[in-house]
């Protein structure tokens, strides 16, 4: 274990998941978690973690929540709308945010920016938490949490490491404006055209449109683009799954496949094939593919994609709310 990593020792970060009590740890002592690291590190850690340590100290005065308090103040706040219920249930599951983000630590910059952000993302779970359901809320929230932390690592560490350059920065700006100008001309837009068009290399073009479309990544795509791995099997877990994981996870994805059906009831046939073969499909077939098989131009296909993709969004928002920022297209 290196420095870095020993000045928050993740063994006293006890899992989050198991038992049935909350995962907010309130036997945890960061101070004592850190005081051999800290004490080999020297003061310079000292400082670098002290805004860390003194987020630790305060969430840990707040107390855990049974499953029995746990239910009752789910269903009050869900009824009612009532603060108290909702601050109660914010914080005592704010270490189940610590422990996650500590899963991610090698790829935040800053691992309270990316607390901050798991924060908003248990808020979210909490707003859609039903407690009978039957799984617990820190079961539900860990699947938002994650989603907001890995949303947050692509949207900054991404773009960030691809936009080092002026060229790039202005690429980042205008790129996909720019393209979908060129293609409403007429131009068959690929890597040389753009290259010339924004006086960049290629090499600048390719890099950053792999940056823009990796952005936006689903969960529950594949890893590469094929096979059965995808990004959320990816996700860091040091104890392995729990029963209640496993079932809280079969049953997002059994809502969002039901969502997907109740959405396809009300498409005509051109739609549904945008839906299967562009938009939910892994290798999706060109513009002009489809345009052939519906006798029109590939610019009327590309603007007929752009509509379901509205009307996709405004569903899945009206239905689940908003997610962040998660972006469908």
């Amino acid at each position: 274990m290196n420095r870095k990593d020993s000045e928050l020792d993740p063994e006293v970060l006890s899992d989050p998941l198991e038992g049935d009590e909350s995962p907010a740890v309130t036997d945890i002592e960061p101070e004592h978690a850190s005081k051999s690291a800290l004490a080999k590190a020297g003061t310079r850690a000292v400082r670098s973690y002290d805004p860390f340590r003194l987020y630790m100290a305060e969430i840990k005065k707040y107390p855990s929540l049974s499953r029995e308090e746990e239910q009752r103040l789910a269903r009050r706040y869900r009824k009612t709308g009532d603060r108290d219920a909702l601050f109660q249930l914010i914080t005592a599951n704010l270490m189940l945010v610590v422990r996650i983000a500590f899963s991610f630590r090698r790829a935040a910059k800053n691992l309270l920016d990316l607390v901050q952000e798991g924060n908003v993302g248990l808020l979210a779970a909490i707003d859609r938490f039903s407690p009978d359901v039957g799984a617990r809320l820190p079961t539900y929230a860990a699947w938002w949490i994650r989603a907001y932390m890995v949303k947050f690592l692509l949207d900054n560490v991404r773009l960030v490491r691809v936009g080092t350059t002026n060229a790039r920065r202005k690429l980042l700006r205008n790129l996909h404006k720019e393209k979908q100008k060129l293609e409403s001309m007429g131009f068959d837009v690929g890597p040389k055209l753009l290259a010339e068009h924004f006086d960049v290399s290629e090499r600048d073009v390719i890099d950053v449109q792999a940056a823009l479309s990796s952005r936006d990544v689903s969960l529950d795509a594949p890893v590469g683009g094929e096979g059965d791995r995808s990004y959320a099997d990816a996700l860091p877990d040091t104890k392995g799954s729990t029963v209640e994981e496993d079932v809280a996870r079969r049953e997002l994805q059994a809502r969002m496949k039901s969502l997907l059906a109740t959405f396809r009831k009300d498409l005509n046939e051109r739609e549904t094939a945008l839906l299967d073969c562009r938009i939910l499909s892994d290798s999706p077939q060109s513009l002009q593919a489809l345009g052939n098989r519906f006798g029109t131009s590939r610019e009327a296909v590309r603007q007929a994609e752009g509509r379901l993709l509205k009307k996709l969004k405004a569903f899945l928002q009206e239905e689940l709310g908003d997610v962040g920022g998660w972006s469908l297209g």
